[in-house]
């Protein structure tokens, strides 16, 4: 159990961060996505507001095709720019929507954060696979099942990394914040990395072949 601060002194999550053991701190602190949101206050650092931060950035990378299209088209810049903004503005509510979403599934949960470095490999290529479908579907004629797909794998990385990642991070973190006990109802505090579990593995054939050699 974490001690609360003495009187008069503000103890920050950050303080309380540094008493644990390294695998909790390390759990904690995340990557390096996860760091640079968290160097602000966590208000501002909340999951709707980095989901509608996502939202915003996915969106800017829609403004170069839109102004493409719509100059090929002969469309009026103001056109263009209109249309664009209520897209972006879609995208911002839905990413933020979502990012509220895990946000109150974390606190129902009770889960520890995932730490995806391991993983990045397999999500990075999904946002430029949805963008040059979209990207294709503005200039020509494609299956309304390949646009649909093209937008999930455009938008889906970021809520899926605030969903098993920042969220449940977040959580904690607040609490830790709060002076109150942040692994309260959990069942388990910290969560298996993939190595160790590779670590395990090798250490479990090690030992059957040990026994049989035996």
């Amino acid at each position: 159990m974490i001690e609360r601060a003495s009187a008069g002194r503000f103890v920050s999550w950050r303080d309380r961060l540094d008493e644990m053991d390294s695998e909790h701190r390390y759990m904690l602190e995340g990557g390096s996505l996860s760091q640079m949101f968290l160097r602000y206050p966590l208000t501002v650092s909340h999951p709707v507001f980095v989901g509608g931060f996502y939202g915003l950035l996915i969106g800017l990378t829609l403004l170069l095709p839109y102004v493409y299209i719509g100059n090929s088209d002969g469309q009026a810049l103001e056109d263009t720019m209109r249309d664009w903004g209520f897209q972006a503005l879609i995208l911002i509510t839905l990413t933020a929507f979502l990012g509220g979403f895990s946000s109150i599934l974390a606190s129902v949960a009770r889960r520890p954060p995932i730490r995806l470095e391991n993983r990045r490999r397999y999500l990075f290529p999904f946002p430029f696979v949805g963008l040059a479908v979209l990207s294709l579907s503005m200039m020509n004629e494609i299956p309304e099942l390949a646009i649909w797909a093209g937008w999930f794998c455009f938008v889906f990385p970021g809520p899926l990394y605030i969903h098993l990642s920042y969220a449940p991070r977040w959580r904690i973190l607040d609490r830790l914040d709060c002076g109150l006990d942040p692994f309260e109802g959990m069942s388990r505090t910290i969560d298996e990395s993939p190595t160790d579990e590779v670590a395990d593995a090798e250490d479990d054939e090690l030992e059957e072949v040990v026994e049989a050699s035996s």
